[in-house]
């Protein structure tokens, strides 16, 4: 133990003269155990031995959590479950430390600023859409679009394309498609569970690689801090764009979408839900189609303005307000870009939806489209709507919390072994990233793991291989944050497609893992033939091809296989 520890204690000692009472010695043995404990703790954190003390028993939370919310289908007694089980072994299988641990962080995290904002815009964005739901806006928008929108596949990439578009925060997008787009795709006979595949997988794949979004400053700053350290000389924008061809499954995510809704693809649980929506037009199969909640009243005078202009507004509004607390109105010489860079996000999406909610009372309230009377019915009506969400959200982060006291991250981490051949680093780093990522629930939380572990390994072992090595952590991290029952994203692509949330999760794990497996098999082709001097343009293009092939084969093997069984089962199933 460094010897500050007894010079603190001694200084303590002195402050409370030579014949200390029973308080000052009982403050001195406080006072001797907290400075253990943070220099204990500093050390941890210096030599990577966070979650060591814990061992295997780090990633029990998650596991938990998981296998409960996919067995019950009750997401949420399953997260409390994970949480008190992180607690209990935080607490050193303590009882009362257990309900301490848990509580201390569940408060931690609604009283978090950052974690506030994002609640009382999930609140703003429900009482948005309850008013442009009985204003008319949403019906007559599906309207309007089901005479545009032909088929079935054009309604999925309708769907994609919107959430391409809404590329500037995750939270945003999975909450917006939803709204604009579940009337054209019911009227199209697309399951819940597809379009809840859809928001998902054009929230984080789609935020991961636009250069201007709330995720690009969290990895800029990750790579920025480890080049400091490492004493590597490139601008961490100029390696993040670097990094954009090599983030393998964010492209054959957007990529897989495409070719599934085109060609009608689907397999495994997807196409059952899916059958009984083109079948039935029951586009919610986890509900019989007759047990449909009540709907409120909806306004006959409604438009498509109705719709169009309060979402439009939205999204403006959130582009102004990222400007806006990146400090582009500041005084400080600045672009937009970089204001962009360096906005609050969430802070931004609050300011965001008051001013969208503003807006949406502006284009109603005069026309008498919606009455003054019913705007209790709105505020209440819009906070049930996202009160599920809600909940969820706040137990997903403190899980989140308690795995990160465990360490359960860092754990997973520094069990990978050095005694490789280099060639298999960049697999190595994905798989990683996708285990840690879908054991936490966050992305981001795995980009600061992964990525200096990445560049450590590079920078000691193949410098040559630097990027594609960040580029795979990320893919990783994506993959993870795409399909993990925890993840907030997940949660929130459920929500906003109104879906039963596990039926998501489970509708969704085999097309993304099915995409992970093939972006696996494109990180050991690049692991290898970065190394032989090609260029690096020449290697990520093969890279992509290589893995795009074998994603395809993969999801035409899968369909023909789910066609056959499903024959086998009495019933004729495909296109």
């Amino acid at each position: 133990m460094p010897c500050n520890v007894e010079h603190s204690c001694s200084s303590v000692w002195e402050l409370n003269h030579s014949r200390p009472t029973a308080a000052a010695q009982l403050r001195v043995a406080v006072m001797t155990q907290l400075i253990a404990w943070a220099e204990m703790n500093e050390y941890r954190w210096k030599w990577g031995l966070i979650g060591m003390e814990f061992g295997w028993w780090t990633i029990v939370p998650p596991l938990v959590a998981i296998t409960l919310a996919l067995v019950t289908k009750k997401v949420i007694l399953s997260l409390g479950i994970g949480i008190l089980s992180g607690a209990l072994i935080a607490s050193h299988f303590s009882i009362v430390g257990m309900f301490t641990v848990a509580a201390t962080t569940l408060w931690e995290k609604v009283t978090d600023m950052w974690n506030v904002s994002i609640l009382i815009f999930l609140v703003c964005l429900g009482v948005l859409t309850y008013l442009v739901t009985i204003a008319g806006g949403a019906r007559a928008y599906g309207d309007w679009a089901t005479k545009r929108i032909k088929s079935r596949a054009g309604a999925q990439l309708a769907s994609l394309l919107l959430g391409i578009l809404i590329f500037i925060d995750d939270y945003f997008n999975c909450l917006t498609v939803g709204t604009v787009m579940i009337p054209v795709t019911d009227r199209h006979r697309v399951s819940r569970a597809k379009l809840a595949y859809i928001i998902d997988a054009t929230a984080a794949p789609v935020c991961v690689i636009a250069p201007v979004s709330s995720w690009v400053v969290t990895i800029m700053s990750t790579m920025g801090d480890k080049f400091r350290a490492t004493g590597i000389e490139m601008e961490p924008f100029v390696a993040f764009l670097r990094t954009l061809p090599l983030n393998l499954y964010a492209w054959l995510t957007l990529g897989m979408v495409a070719v599934v809704a085109v060609l009608e693809l689907d397999f495994g649980p997807m196409e059952k839900f899916e059958h009984e929506a083109r079948a039935t037009g029951n586009v919610n199969a986890a509900k019989p189609a007759g047990t449909a909640k009540r709907q409120p009243a909806i306004s006959s005078k409604g438009t498509v303005w109705d719709l169009l202009v309060p979402v439009i507004g939205l999204i403006i509004f959130a582009i102004i307000m990222m400007a806006y607390t990146g400090g582009y109105w500041s005084g400080e010489e600045m672009s937009f870009l970089d204001a962009i860079k360096n906005t609050d996000s969430a802070t931004a999406l609050m300011y965001a939806g008051f001013l969208g909610l503003a807006l949406t009372l502006v284009v109603v309230l005069p026309r008498g489209v919606v009455s003054v009377s019913r705007i209790p019915e709105a505020i209440w009506g819009g906070f049930l709507a996202m009160l599920p969400a809600i909940i969820i959200l706040i137990f997903a982060w403190t899980i989140g919390g308690v795995i990160g006291q465990l360490g359960t991250g860092e754990f997973l981490a520094h069990q990978v072994g050095v005694h490789l051949n280099p060639g298999w680093y960049p697999v190595i780093m994905f798989l990683l990233a996708c285990l840690i990522a879908f054991s936490t629930g966050t992305s981001w939380g795995t980009f600061a793991i992964m990525v200096p572990i990445a560049i450590d390994f590079a920078v000691l072992l193949a410098p040559e291989i630097m990027l594609g090595m960040i580029g795979a952590a990320l893919a990783g991290a994506v993959y993870g944050d795409h399909c993990s029952p925890i993840s907030d994203t997940t949660i929130l692509s459920s929500t906003g497609a109104q879906c039963n949330h596990i039926d998501h999760v489970a509708t969704q794990l085999p097309y993304a893992t099915v995409a992970a497996a093939a972006v696996a098999i494109g990180y050991v082709f690049y692991g290898f033939f970065a190394r032989t001097g090609a260029s690096t343009g020449l290697t990520a293009a093969l890279t992509l091809v290589v893995a795009a092939a074998v994603l395809y084969v993969m999801i035409r093997v899968l369909h023909t296989r789910s066609i056959r069984r499903e024959a086998a089962a009495g019933r004729a199933v495909g296109k």
